[in-house]
């Protein structure tokens, strides 16, 4: 069986150049890009940042380059997944729940690229994955009562830890919720009502942000760009 993961990941790695700093986020598809570059003839030029433990425990443990982030002002290119993606490149990234770190690199980043198989493309966002909201501690009330007001059909959780007793924690230090709605709203307002909202660090919803995707299926490896920019 075709491993279309690796494939998107193999698609990806012209996209480099030596001494380029690369923005990594998390799973799979990041997992097999940095296994090519750590086999390529860029693995001693590269400079390597990303939004996520895991990832910066893979580059490190394959003795890669690793800078932090708040070091840097800019990045070459920013390479992610997602849970799923819309023609005009929206993206929702709701599991890993480090949307804020990976928010921060995609716009640190001159082009910021989705990576993947084809099972994360949809024509249009539906409702499959909840937006997750990222909320300062002291806010958590008066946040989840506006949030309900404004999204009255919408189930709104915060979300909890199955390892340990409480919520899961960010590594903000801030409190995630999941906002799963009936139907999705319009994209642009969801995006301008929720960032709005004082006590609300970041949402999911990676709007318009993604300069292009790098997806595989049964038909071979496709570049899509968002449909506004065509």
């Amino acid at each position: 069986m075709t491993d279309f993961k690796a494939e998107a990941a193999k698609a990806a790695l012209p996209l480099i150049s030596a001494g380029h700093v690369i923005g990594l986020g998390a799973g799979t598809t990041i997992a097999r890009l940095v296994d090519l570059i750590r086999q390529s003839d860029l693995a001693e030029s590269v400079t390597f940042v990303s939004s996520s433990f895991k990832t910066n425990g893979y580059l490190q443990k394959s003795g890669l380059k690793v800078q932090s982030p708040s070091m840097l002002e800019k990045l070459d290119i920013y390479f992610d997944g997602c849970d799923q993606f819309d023609a005009d490149l929206n993206a929702l990234k709701s599991g890993g729940g480090i949307h804020t770190q990976e928010k921060i690199l995609a716009s640190m980043a001159a082009g910021f690229i989705l990576i993947g198989d084809e099972g994360k493309y949809t024509d249009k966002l539906d409702n499959s994955f909840p937006l997750v909201v990222e909320i300062l501690p002291q806010a958590l009330h008066v946040v989840m009562k506006r949030l309900a007001s404004l999204f009255p059909g919408a189930d709104i959780m915060l979300r909890m830890s199955d390892r340990k007793d409480g919520a899961v924690i960010s590594e903000n230090g801030n409190l995630l919720a999941d906002i799963s709605f009936a139907v999705l709203p319009d994209l642009q307002t969801l995006n301008t009502q929720v960032k709005m909202i004082p006590g609300i660090v970041e949402h999911s919803l990676f709007y318009r942000m993604a300069a292009k995707a790098i997806i595989a299926g049964a038909n071979g490896v496709r570049i899509l760009l968002p449909a506004y920019r065509r």
